[in-house]
């Protein structure tokens, strides 16, 4: 049964919730009670408890009140015998498109792009192409010798000639020709040398153009399949209307995606909700999402906490899906008015004390910013510049530079690791006190493409993150970054390996609060202008 009735009569919201910015209806938490009773005796337990999101869709059905429930992506434990999910028909609704079935032309051309990769892995590896190279680089390597042998004997015989010159034992034109004969022999070397290093070089080319011929037409047919696929998925909205995924794309993000979505978009649970319920002429009226499982090691997901939907995949496709409903507005895209303290101003610098929900920059919501609000303030002909910045939830002290000169001067000092930050947080409590007062942390951190402007951990590709901590009781902690990635305390502290205790209030690691607690309450530096060390402080209000 995929459409699970309430029997509570609980007043539904007037507007639709926002994806990307909610506090869970208590419709919706009624139904995740339910669920999670289902996934505490799901017959796929173990691959649930390494970490899935979950969600839940509040509908009107012809008059009646209930749910239905989805997972993010696949759930790979199956029946044997049918190869399905037997808990799909059941409890879950449907993927929008169903390209696993094994004799789908999805999973028929997966098969022939996996065997292209068996071929690949064959020919990279296999014993002809080895012996080539090492043939190859033989006699590249006996060329090399021969060549500097000759050079030595040509040498040796120069010196003869040298001696035999000074004693006047030979004449000039026996002496002139065998040094032209030596050189000539020479080139003779390196050409032979080099007609055999060529013919052996187009051994080795010839496996490599088969491997790189091999992997363009795996690439050819992967893009191929991937055009099909996204064509395949046919999304409604509450007018009615359909699009192709590849269609939402192309006209909103043609540039950044090149027109082709991300892997895995249209499998999130907000996308098969809403298409489930529009396909069966149910009313949306609310929905949340949640975390059920382990963290993973690179994201930061906690047991039962709720998120809103992904930037990456998902905000295209529910701008279309959403289209003919009353949406509640995201507080985070709205104006918003804020006075901003000037703590310091002289010729050269600003330092403001920035209120949290302020944007340091411009950016794509109508909030102001910080260097809007110093432009205003200094007048047209001013040209400021923010030197390092602060989180748009997070509060305390930023340095503005007033010209290019302490602009470049503060920016190299950043660089160089001079300028001293002290932040304090309160961390979300805990039942564990913490294993040490003082330690440092070490992260590499990277900008999750598909879900910005969250930050995951990436041991390959991320860049090296460090802060140092001092707990100053319990729940309270002074944060030192050595480093100044993007939301690097924020995740320093959230992340498992970490402190494995999100910031509170951190709406995109842990759970919203009225605020972030997270202030930058010291700041040092160098005055570009005077050479003196100077140093501020304002206190959080927390």
């Amino acid at each position: 049964m995929i459409f699970h009735s309430l029997k509570i009569k609980t007043k539904p919201p007037e507007r639709f919730n926002n994806p990307f910015y909610y506090e869970p209806h208590p419709l919706c938490l009624l139904a995740i009670q339910e669920l999670k009773t289902l996934l505490g005796h799901a017959p796929y337990r173990n691959e649930i408890d390494r970490g899935k999101m979950f969600g839940v869709l509040i509908v009107d059905n012809d008059g009646q009140t209930g749910y239905l429930q989805a997972y993010s992506g696949q759930i790979l434990a199956i029946d044997e015998a049918t190869e399905r999910n037997p808990q799909d028909d059941r409890e879950f609704v449907p993927a929008i498109f169903d390209y696993l079935l094994p004799d789908g032309y999805f999973k028929q051309e997966e098969s022939r792009i996996s065997f292209l990769n068996q071929q690949i892995r064959e020919l990279e590896t296999s014993l002809c192409l080895k012996e080539a190279k090492l043939h190859l680089s033989k006699l590249q390597s006996e060329a090399s010798n021969k060549i500097s042998d000759y050079r030595q004997h040509m040498k040796a015989c120069k010196e003869q000639r040298d001696k035999a010159r000074n004693s006047g034992a030979t004449d000039e034109d026996s002496l002139l020709k065998e040094s032209q004969f030596q050189k000539a022999e020479l080139r003779r070397l390196k050409r032979s040398l080099a007609a055999e290093i060529d013919i052996q070089e187009e051994k080795v080319k010839k496996y490599i153009r088969e491997i790189e011929e091999k992997k363009r037409l795996r690439k050819q047919k992967s893009d191929a399949l991937q055009g099909w696929l996204f064509s395949q998925f046919s999304m409604l909205n509450a007018r009615g209307e359909n699009k192709t995924l590849t269609d939402i794309f192309h006209d909103s993000f043609s540039q950044a995606y090149n027109q082709m979505p991300p892997s895995g978009a249209g499998e999130c649970c907000e996308p098969k909700l809403l298409q489930y319920a529009y396909a069966n002429h149910m009313k949306p009226l609310c929905m949340a999402m949640f975390w059920w499982g382990e963290s993973p090691r690179q994201e930061i997901r906690h047991h039962l906490h709720f998120y809103p939907a992904c930037q990456g995949k998902c905000k295209p496709i529910l701008d279309w899906m959403l289209k003919g409903l009353d949406v509640e507005g995201n507080p985070l895209e709205e104006e918003q008015s804020q006075p901003l303290p000037i703590l310091y101003e002289d010729n050269d610098i600003i330092v403001v004390s920035k209120p949290a929900g302020m944007l340091s920059i411009p950016g794509k919501s109508k909030r102001q910013s910080v260097l809007s609000l110093i432009k205003e303030h200094c007048g047209k002909e001013s040209d400021p510049m923010i030197v390092h910045r602060l989180d748009m939830s997070t509060s305390g002290l930023l340095v503005v530079a007033k010209n290019r000169e302490c602009y470049w001067s503060l920016q190299r000092q950043f660089k160089e690791h001079t300028v001293k930050k002290r932040y304090i947080a309160l961390l979300s409590p805990s039942p564990k006190k913490p294993l040490q007062v003082k330690g440092t942390i070490s992260l590499p951190l990277t900008a999750d493409t598909e879900d910005r402007p969250r930050q995951i951990i990436d041991f390959k590709k991320g860049k090296m993150s460090i802060t140092e901590y001092e707990f100053l009781d319990e729940n309270r902690i002074a944060l030192y970054p050595k480093t100044g990635r993007t939301h690097q305390l924020r995740v320093h502290c959230a992340h498992r390996e970490g402190l494995s205790r999100p910031i509170l209030g951190d709406e995109l690691y842990g759970k919203r609060a009225e605020r972030l607690y997270l202030h930058a309450e010291h700041l040092e530096f160098t005055h570009p202008a005077t050479d003196e060390r100077i140093h501020f402080e304002a206190k959080a209000d927390f």
